[in-house]
This record gives C-alpha cells, structure tokens and sequence, in this order.
C-alpha cells in the first residue's frame, strides 16, 4: 500500500534522470578562435595574456589533464582589468573544464558567477540555472536546489523537469505543504493539457498528503486513484479511512458498506461473505443473502472446510426463506404502500433489490422517501442512489446523492459508489 514516506531515492532518480548537460558547454574551437583574437570569428577578442592560457587549458583538457587545465583557467582569471567579454569567456572555460573534471564544487561556483556577469543569453541562462538545480539537488543542498529551480522556470528552461527537482528539495528538506503545490501543480498542467495523471503521481501526492499530516487530502487522492486505477489495495484503504472518520455511523451501516464492498469485488473470504448474508436475512433481505452465499459457493471458499456445515444451515436458511419471501412479497408491498409509515415500504424495496429487481426497489424507495416519515431519510437515498446505478441511471443517482446532507456515513457511501460505478 502506499506507504506514508516516498522512496527518497526513487525521487531523486526522477530529478536527475535528464542525462548529461555535458554539451552545454564544452570547450569548443570557437573559444579557441577567440581566445588567440580572431575578431571575424567572434566579433570580439581577448588580449594574448589572457587568450594563451586559455589555449593551453583547451589543449590540456584534450589531453584529459583537468586539474592542470584548471591551472590555466585560473591563471587567465588572474589577468588584471579584464574586459567583461574576456571575464566572460574565462568564466565559460571555467565552467568547461569544471565539468569536464567532474568537479562539482568548483562547476557550481563557475556557473554562479557566469550567470551574474549576464553575458548569457536568456536561454542560456535558463539551461545553466536547470544544471545548477540539479548540481546542488545531488550535493543535498536544497535551499540552493530551489532557488535555481525557481530561476530556471522563470528564464523558461524545462519546466517539468525544473519542478520536478523543486518537488525533490521540498520533500528532503520536509517542507510537505510545498511538496503538494508542486504535485498538484504537475497534475493540473497534465489534466489542462488533456492528458490523464499518471497512477506514480497520484501516489506520489497521496503520501505527500499524509506527510502534510492532511487527512482529507489523503483521501480525496485515494478518491481519485480509485476512479482512474481501481485497484484494491486503493479500495480498501479508502473504505477503511472512510469509516474512520469521526460520526461514522458504522452499526447501522454495516450492511450498506458490504453491499459496496460485495460490488466492487473485495468480499472474498468465507467469513465475510457470511456475514453479508448474515446481515442481510436479518434485514429481511433473503434474496441478497442467498446471492451472496451462492458467489461463495461459486468461488469455492464456502462448502468445504471445518466451516462447511454451518454455511450449509445458512444456504439452506436462505433458500427457505426466499421462497416464503416470494409467496409473499405482492402482499407486503400492498400493505406496506396502504399504511402509513414509510419504513416498510424502504424494507419492500430492498427486498426487490436483493431479487435484482431493481425497478421496483427504485420506485418504492422513491415512494418511501416521499413519504417524509423515515428514521434515516438519507439511509434510503444512499440505497437509491445503488438502484439507479444498477439500471443504469448515473444522473438521478448523482442527483440523489447530492441531495444526502447526513454526515454520518450515507453521503460517503454514496460518492463512493458513484465512483465504484464510474470506474467499471
């Protein structure tokens, strides 16, 4: 299941998965013209103390001699009253050589200062402040990782892979509320784009959301990845966080919670399937409990084992009282709509539900609901709203199932069968 810290690793893994900014710049022949002062291949020259050495760094690093190349990096750097393009071309061999050594250290400090001369380009700029996000996001620097980030999307560098590191540094540096903007944000840019949210980027701000210690938002992620990717393991946290909730009212709904468990497919074991049937011919429901035990029999996890006798009273149990049921079903609905309490009119049109007569159990539990004298109005909606699911009615049971105003359980319930429905 989705766990309540993401693999750090697996993170960084992403942010860096962007291969090698070596070509951007490497040392390259147009610096060697002007640094021995050809003005028609650059516009611009350097005087011949500052242009040798440079040379001599270019031909070092052909030659792989970095630190030595550095040296004559550097001895260039220490030519006094540079012009701002020659200050600008050493610090870009800086940068060259820097990365081609594989010194990080001494690459961000070139870089820094390249930026600050604003001798770049705009794009430039950009792709130097994405390598330095990505630079300092390696050296667990994060401050530094978001600041470059922040001033590579604002000079219009990548921008995925730009907030991508950002979402990175806010989660190593535990600044979770962060960490959601930048998820929700990526998730938003792809939806806007008509694209579908991956299933790794919902889980991704699934568990962010439960860094953030936010509840809610966990569980509207959960709604989400339940709707998009139905898989069980999301079902279940989602139902088990659901009636958690403070208020749940968990007794009087138990039978409604097996019902939209038994839909969705996670009842599977004999003990659970038993007890649906169990609560339901105590709801006076026998056509739903014998549906139940006959998918457990179907299954093969009812019939065998030390069990086997006890479900074969309950199977037995069912089938006599689905057929006293259906003798007798017409004039219980008759008396049920001649008197004047709504309940056991809603109890018919379970009856009808349990039978998958679920025209009529829509009909009288519109009728009871009419009525106005419910104990629990919002308990018959929410059975109504899985009627008209079944007959294939999504509008009037949204409609219905905005009409819920309990907060008890029913209104839940009802939203998650919308979404068990939407995501067959």
């Amino acid at each position: 299941m989705i766990r309540t810290r993401l693999f750090t690793a697996a993170l960084l893994g992403t942010a860096l998965a962007f291969g090698s900014f070596a070509a951007i710049m490497a040392p390259s022949e147009a610096f060697a013209q002007k640094a021995s002062g050809d003005k028609k291949a650059s516009g611009e020259t350097v005087r011949p103390e500052v242009g040798t050495p440079l040379q001599a760094a270019q031909e070092l690093v052909k030659q792989k001699k970095y630190k030595e190349a550095l040296v004559k990096v550097k001895e260039a750097d220490a030519v006094p009253n540079k012009t701002p393009f020659e200050a600008s071309t050493v610090l870009q061999f800086r940068v060259a050589v820097a990365q081609a050594a594989g010194d990080a250290n001494e690459l961000e400090k070139a870089m820094e200062a390249l930026i600050a001369t604003g001798a770049l380009q705009q794009a430039q700029q950009g792709q130097y402040a994405l390598v330095l996000a990505q630079s300092f996001l390696t050296d667990k620097n994060f401050p530094k990782t978001i600041s470059w980030a922040q001033k590579a999307i604002s000079l219009g560098a990548n921008e995925s892979q730009a907030r991508t590191m950002l979402l990175a540094a806010y989660f190593e540096s535990k600044d979770y509320a962060n960490a959601v903007k930048e998820m929700s944000l990526k998730i938003a840019t792809a939806e806007k784009a008509g694209q579908k949210p991956t299933q790794r980027d919902l889980e991704i701000l699934a568990s962010l959301q439960l860094s953030n210690n936010n509840e809610a938002g966990y569980t509207a992620v959960l709604e989400r990845l339940v709707g998009m990717y139905p898989e069980k393991k999301y079902w279940e946290d989602l139902l088990n966080r659901v009636q958690r909730k403070p208020g749940f009212n968990r007794d009087r709904l138990a039978l409604d919670i097996y019902r939209l468990k038994y839909s969705i497919g996670l009842l599977e074991s004999a003990g659970e399937l038993m007890e649906m049937a169990q609560l339901s011919l105590q709801a006076g429901n026998p056509g739903e409990a014998q549906a139940v035990i006959d998918k457990g029999y179907t299954s093969g996890v009812m019939g065998t084992g030390p069990e086997a006798e006890r479900q074969k009273r309950l199977k037995d149990m069912a089938a006599k009282q689905v057929g006293d049921d259906k003798k007798a079903l017409a004039q219980t609905e008759s008396e049920a709509l001649a008197g004047a309490n709504a309940g056991p009119i809603l109890r018919v049109a379970e009856a009808y539900a349990g039978y998958g007569q679920f025209d009529k159990a829509a009909t009288l539990a519109e009728a009871a609901i009419a009525k106005g004298n419910l104990k629990n109005p919002d308990d018959a909606r929410l059975r109504l709203v899985t009627y008209y699911l079944a007959l294939g009615q999504k509008a009037k049971a949204e409609a219905t199932a905005k009409a819920i105003k309990a907060t008890d359980g029913p209104a839940d319930l009802a939203r998650l069968s919308l979404l068990a429905a939407k995501a067959k």
